[in-house]
């Protein structure tokens, strides 16, 4: 795969998820550097991380809002059973 313009060979069960992959985090760090803060790769490595990291910490927190939501109403339904039993 090609990253930033550097090629990568990589291996894996799925290959055409590692280029999905490759492609999100070359598109991130495209956009990072297209700001003009830094034209250093490395940094512009370490933003594109903490960009894709703050998703996923994003993600995963609304993840965790449904769930509770979920388990909370399963609960209540649970206890309006009980209830009439």
């Amino acid at each position: 795969v090609e990253i930033y313009d550097q090629l990568y060979h990589l291996s894996g069960q799925d290959p055409e998820h590692i280029r999905e992959l490759a492609a999100v985090v070359d598109s991130k760090m495209r956009a990072v550097a297209a700001q003009g803060r830094t034209a250093d790769s490395l940094r512009v490595a370490v933003l594109a991380a903490l960009n894709l990291a703050d998703e996923v910490s994003q993600a995963t927190s609304a993840d965790l809002q449904l769930g509770h939501a979920r388990a909370n109403s399963l609960r209540m339904l649970l206890d309006e059973v009980l209830e009439k039993e």
